[in-house]
């Protein structure tokens, strides 16, 4: 995926609020292919609209299943951004987006590729 989309003189770049000792295995960020940079405190999420807080009952949930936000991401917040793929011209423009609230959808990669062949 990444050389299809580097071929289409495209970068990929992820942002996640966790904080990076907490969210991977120094292994694991040996492998990525991709600059993963980290938003403290959903600061860029928020910019755009994307950050949704847990409620109580949600938190007991997470923690149930053992994870905590709070040590991921160094805060208290309990907040996390919903998942979105921009794709943004070099002058900054946003010519796509793909924004949905069911964190279970996400934009499949041929369709990333398709996107990119078009814009």
């Amino acid at each position: 995926m990444q050389q299809d989309i580097e071929s289409r003189d495209a970068v990929l770049i992820a942002i996640s609020p966790e904080l990076p000792d907490n969210s991977l295995s120094d292994e694991e960020k040996q492998q990525i292919p991709f600059e993963v940079l980290t938003d403290p405190d959903n600061k860029i999420a928020r910019q755009f609209g994307l950050v949704f807080s847990f409620d109580e009952k949600l938190r007991e949930v997470y923690k149930g299943f053992g994870l905590d936000l709070e040590k991921a991401n160094g805060n208290d917040k309990w907040e996390l951004p919903v998942p979105a793929v921009y794709i943004v011209d070099k002058d900054g423009t946003i010519l796509y987006d793909f924004i949905d609230t069911d964190y279970t959808i996400r934009m499949e990669p041929a369709d990333i590729l398709s996107v990119l062949d078009r814009v």
